[in-house]
């Protein structure tokens, strides 16, 4: 499968490379209304020094686990502070970084004097502390959460391996100017399209992934999404008509 032409077209590489800080209000729940919608909407929003924000994401706007934290600030309706980190000189190895998250990835998390790593315990903690706030991430009922919990998993474990390699593969390498590797990327299609086929049994039974409304398990696809949707071929591919259906409209929701 070949890289989509038109990927640099539509956005998917755009991104405002001397942005340093911004200062933004979520303007409405969504973050990834469209599947077409471009990276650089992820750091063109209009900053608002007037208002100082106790939340704070350290990150990349190319990093999908700095997209999966920044989507559920969205969701919530959260002000936050984003704070660009400069991965190609090493900003994420300097030492202050590493007094956030001393594995030197991105993202990182501060909420007043609390500071959090790992973007899906990010995500878990923004989702029951401002649980009032947006879009309700998680369920109250335990049962149901379980079985949220169980698909959360399985996107961290099953999906994300596989789909954020071929992402890699297709999107990240022709930006690096390094060559896609095409038996990697027809090993890791067979891979997710094996994990797209038990989603499809699953989409069978429920709306999403986690049950009948959007939560955290469906919420965690998002940043790889964003990326494979603008890949034609992936879709066509790997997908079964109930699992096409969801990938094609999760985004919007």
């Amino acid at each position: 499968m070949a890289l989509d032409e038109n990927v640099l077209e539509k956005g998917i590489l755009n991104v405002t490379p001397s942005l340093q800080t911004v200062n933004t209000q979520a303007p409405q729940p969504s973050f990834l209304h469209s599947h077409t919608l471009k990276i650089s909407l992820f750091v063109s929003l209009l900053p608002n020094p007037a208002v100082m924000a106790v939340l704070k994401v350290h990150g990349s706007p190319f990093s999908t686990a700095t997209m999966r934290v920044v989507s559920a600030l969205y969701e919530k309706g959260l002000q936050f502070e984003f704070v660009s980190i400069d991965m190609k000189v090493g900003q994420h190895k300097s030492e202050a970084f590493l007094a956030l998250n001393p594995f030197g990835q991105v993202p990182a998390f501060e909420d007043g004097d609390l500071k959090l790593f790992e973007s899906r315990a990010i995500t878990q903690y923004i989702a029951h502390e401002y649980a009032s706030n947006g879009t309700q991430l998680i369920c109250p009922d335990s049962k149901k959460m379980a079985i949220m919990s169980v698909w959360m998993e399985v996107e961290a474990h099953q999906y994300d391996p596989h789909a954020a390699k071929l992402c890699f593969e297709l999107c990240i390498k022709p930006m690096l100017g390094l060559t896609t590797d095409p038996a990697a990327v027809e090993d890791l299609e067979a891979k997710l399209g094996k994990v797209l086929d038990v989603y499809e049994a699953r989409l069978t039974q429920s709306k999403y992934l986690g049950g009948d409304c959007l939560g955290l398990a469906d919420l965690h696809h998002l940043p790889t999404l964003h990326y494979l949707l603008v890949i034609s071929a992936t879709q066509a591919d790997t997908c079964g008509r109930e699992s096409k259906s969801f990938l094609a409209e999760l985004p919007s929701k």
